[in-house]
């Protein structure tokens, strides 16, 4: 008798978790290493940009506006077009762009070509992140999901350290201080390009178009790593018509699309706000360490334990309840600062924002996946993630007049962003802990 057909959940359960997804954290980690240093390196990199061309400071910012605005086009993009032709070419097309331009950019003749190659790099950045997430989620069985999702986004803090000491050793480099910067921030994707090749398609990728041989002999790759000896099943067929992107707003998900989307932007609005232009503000008022790469380690290691709780979290008590604790939170971190301007309160407020609001994009990188069917996952998180670049891109016009002439509406008005997120995420109609993907 032919035995039983089995669910690609129950067939990821089967091949277990071990080497494989070790390896796996380890390959996709690198380059969202890589991608935070190249994120954070822009205020690093301008005043020396300006001098080697001759221009203003915000003349030479122009280089991260063009940067975030690619990271807009390339994560809904590329997150699209994984839904479309698979996760694996669409993460090498991305990464490539990632390295090959990023390093290009540190020999950029004239601003020009500065410009264009940082527009580039920002689609390859912003195109690694959703397709990355999806697939690491599409390799988890539930009960484990959500812990490796959030661990991923520590490499965020890794990054953040790395770039803080290369930017002291820059330094030494004068006016060509932003060549070095981004000829070594882009060298952990390069080798990102190499490693990837090792990773094979989505199983539940493969299932969902019709090829339930292929997943099934990805997932007997997959327990073989692992050191599982058992056979995997016959998997059931899950072939899914093509949907439009439109589908992410039908009736089913529209709810919390709407939510996820309008909490992604207000939390990115607040965390550019909290660590863009609050350290300049207060910079001016005589906390000067705020903005130097010594403070930025301080600010990443604090992180680490933001994760680790964070991680914790989305296991024991759900994503939504660590979500909206760690929002609350950070609406109440922010406020701290309105209680006066002494050191300890400037430097307390700032590293407990520093590990509440990482710990929540933790958790939102673990939640939103999660929320979407296989065939529209790495479109939702390509949106989530072109929101959280518009919120990066509205955040001047926003945050900044405000807190220029109103510091303490200014930090009324994060704390409001940070509370409605809060609102949004309970208003979402899924809780996705230990709950398969579909």
């Amino acid at each position: 008798m032919a035995s039983p057909s089995i669910t690609i959940e129950q067939g990821i359960r089967d091949a277990g978790v071990g080497r494989f997804q070790y390896r796996l954290f380890v390959i996709f980690g690198l380059v969202w290493l890589a991608d935070a240093m190249q994120v954070l390196s822009i205020g690093f990199s301008a005043p020396s940009i300006a001098k080697t061309f001759g221009i203003t400071v915000p003349q030479a910012l122009q280089t991260g506006t063009l940067f975030f605005v690619g990271m807009l086009i390339g994560a809904f993009a590329f997150g699209r077009l994984a839904d479309r032709i698979g996760r694996r070419p669409v993460l090498m097309i991305a990464v490539v762009i990632d390295a090959m331009c990023g390093v290009a950019s540190s020999f950029a003749p004239e601003l020009g070509w500065l410009l264009v190659l940082r527009f580039l790099t920002g689609i390859g950045v912003g195109g690694t992140l959703p397709v990355d997430y999806t697939m690491m989620a599409e390799f988890l069985p539930a009960d484990r999901r959500g812990r490796w999702l959030v661990l991923l986004e520590s490499f965020w803090a890794v990054g953040t350290i790395c770039l803080a000491v290369l930017a002291l050793v820059a330094l030494s480099h004068g006016d060509d201080a932003w060549r070095t910067i981004f000829f070594v921030t882009g060298i952990p994707a390069l080798v990102g390009v190499v490693l990837r090749f090792y990773v094979p398609e989505s199983p539940m990728f493969l299932n969902m178009a019709g090829r339930p041989e292929e997943a099934r002999a990805v997932l007997q790759r997959v327990a073989k790593a692992n050191g599982v000896t058992a056979r995997i099943g016959q998997l059931q067929p899950q072939q899914m018509p093509r949907k439009s992107v439109f589908a992410l707003f039908s009736h089913g998900l529209r709810r919390r699309s709407i939510c996820l989307l309008v909490a992604w932007m207000l939390i990115s609005i607040a965390y550019y706000g909290v660590f863009v232009y609050l350290p300049v503000k207060l910079a001016g008022q005589g906390f000067s360490f705020m903005r130097g790469q010594v403070f930025l380690i301080w600010l990443a290691v604090v992180q680490l334990p933001g994760f680790a709780l964070s991680a914790y979290g989305v296991e024991r008590w759900g994503r939504k309840p660590t979500l909206i604790g760690f929002l609350v939170l950070s609406a109440a971190g922010c406020l701290l600062y309105s209680l006066g301007e002494s050191t300890v309160v400037v430097v307390g407020s700032t590293l407990l924002m520093s590990f509440s609001l990482l710990g929540t994009w933790g958790a939102l990188y673990a939640f939103t996946p999660e929320v979407y069917p296989t065939d529209l996952r790495a479109s939702g998180m390509g949106m989530a993630g072109a929101m959280a670049r518009l919120g990066g891109l509205f955040a001047p016009a926003l945050v900044a007049p405000v807190m220029a002439s109103h510091f303490t509406l200014s930090l009324l008005l994060l704390s409001t962003f940070l509370v409605v997120s809060a609102f949004t995420i309970g208003m979402v109609d899924v809780e996705s802990r230990n709950r398969a993907l579909d």
